[in-house]
């Protein structure tokens, strides 16, 4: 009895080193797949501006790293809902301080390493969650974060399928290095069960247009995978939404199936292995 429809990915032209620099950007999805890697050794670097949900945060983020230019006291903003926090609309609130002065060193802090590894690396893994997005309607802009701040500072809006692909083709740019393209498994319900699909659905359609047209770009299916391969609620942490742990082990797995070579596949296992073991904390029996 077949009782699984597994999804068949070949071997992809593009090859992941384990001693290169890789940057990942993108949902949630990407912290759980760069912590896979940084665990195994791997010389990652993960989100530096925290978790990016839209194509649109994310292209601004790799805009920001092309140029260098440092995080500003007019780019501070107070986030709302009595939080009494500084954070700005490029950042995810994870990296939110109590004072301006406390933001600005934190994040320029992470964005000036991250602005070095940027321009070093040749490999970039983007995870892309959703379509919907939120404009800031004083400055203008879509944001990362709405910071907790009021409802009516902001337009909710989807991006269509043309100002998609123009936006993956920004993070594309001129093909200096190569990029792996995933679309977040994980459900926005928020949105809406038909409002999600079609998130999910632009998403796809326009990554397998930048694939297509630009060589050095190339999807891989982890959104496919859970909903096709892992079929079933047991795969999912207690939520009902985001992947469970064993999950993201199973696409880690299959990530490296496709773009990493068998004798690096058995040294990052080895790697895998040597970190579990350093993080085991025997339990002391009483004196």
């Amino acid at each position: 009895m077949k009782l699984q429809t597994p999804v068949e990915i070949r071997s992809g032209k593009i090859r992941i080193g384990i001693q290169e620099k890789i940057m990942v950007l993108g949902s949630c999805f990407a912290d759980n797949v760069g912590l896979k890697m940084k665990e195994c050794g791997m010389d990652v670097c993960v989100n530096p501006f925290g978790t990016l949900y839209n194509p649109a945060s994310i292209a601004d983020a790799v805009r920001r790293m092309e140029s260098g230019r440092p995080f500003t006291t007019e780019e501070c903003r107070m986030m709302g809902s009595g939080a009494d926090m500084v954070c700005s609309f490029s950042h995810h609130t994870s990296f939110a301080r109590k004072t301006a002065g406390e933001f600005l060193e934190n994040a320029n802090a992470a964005f000036s390493q991250a602005c070095t590894f940027f321009r070093e690396c040749r490999k970039l893994i983007v995870t892309l969650g959703t379509v919907w997005c939120y404009r800031h309607m004083e400055d203008d802009r879509i944001v990362s974060n709405c910071l907790k701040r009021d409802a009516g500072e902001f337009e909710r809006l989807r991006l269509d399928l043309d100002r998609t692909v123009g936006l993956l083709s920004e993070i594309a740019g001129d093909g200096g290095r190569e990029i792996i393209f995933t679309v977040s498994p994980i459900r926005h319900m928020r949105d809406g069960a038909h409002e999600n699909q079609l998130s999910k659905s632009t998403l796809l359609l326009a990554v397998d247009r930048i694939c297509r047209e630009y060589g050095f770009c190339e999807y891989f299916p982890a959104y496919e995978i859970v909903m096709d391969e892992l079929r079933d609620y047991r795969f999912y942490a207690e939520d009902m939404l985001h992947p469970s742990a064993q999950t993201v082990n199973y696409i880690w797995e299959r990530f490296q199936e496709a773009a990493i070579t068998a004798s690096d596949r058995e040294k990052l296992r080895l790697s895998e292995r040597m970190y579990r073991r350093s993080q085991h904390r025997p339990i002391l029996g009483k004196l």
